[in-house]
């Protein structure tokens, strides 16, 4: 099954897919938001293109587990996929996930544009992965 997994953001969505087998996420480009229209447009391609069967949605809830202004509009947004592309839609705890992506990056030697550009996408595959490795084995995702 392929799995569609995204860190929601304001201004960028980070991406990224599974593979048919459920092991491993690959990151796609980093959708710039521009509008709904053109933000689900785009999300609707890869969908199609990839025979998405669930997304798999970053959940940005605070360290000591409470929730956010961040998580309503996540809430929201895994609301409008849900209607959308009539796929189940599954909120995953995202907590610190940017921070390890832009830690690896630095660890990777790549200059602050460079990093800019790949924070999202990175972030997306972790989320992704971490889902990945845990489903049905650990708690800690949102349904």
């Amino acid at each position: 099954m392929r799995i569609l997994g995204l860190d929601y953001g304001e201004k960028r969505i980070g991406v990224a897919v599974c593979d048919e087998l459920g092991l491993t996420a690959q990151g796609l480009p980093t959708l710039i938001r521009k509008t709904k229209k053109h933000d689900l447009e785009i999300l609707g391609r890869w969908i199609r293109d990839y025979a998405v069967q669930k997304i798999v949605i970053g959940y940005p809830v605070r360290l000591d587990g409470s929730e956010g202004i961040q998580c309503e509009k996540v809430n929201r947004f895994a609301g409008l996929l849900a209607d959308t592309f009539s796929l189940p839609v599954l909120k995953w705890s995202e907590t610190l996930s940017t921070k390890e992506a832009e830690d690896i990056l630095i660890a990777s030697g790549i200059r602050w544009q460079k990093r800019k550009e790949k924070v999202d996408r990175l972030a997306a595959c972790l989320i992704l992965q971490n889902y990945l490795d845990c489903a049905g084995k650990c708690p800690g995702g949102q349904s």
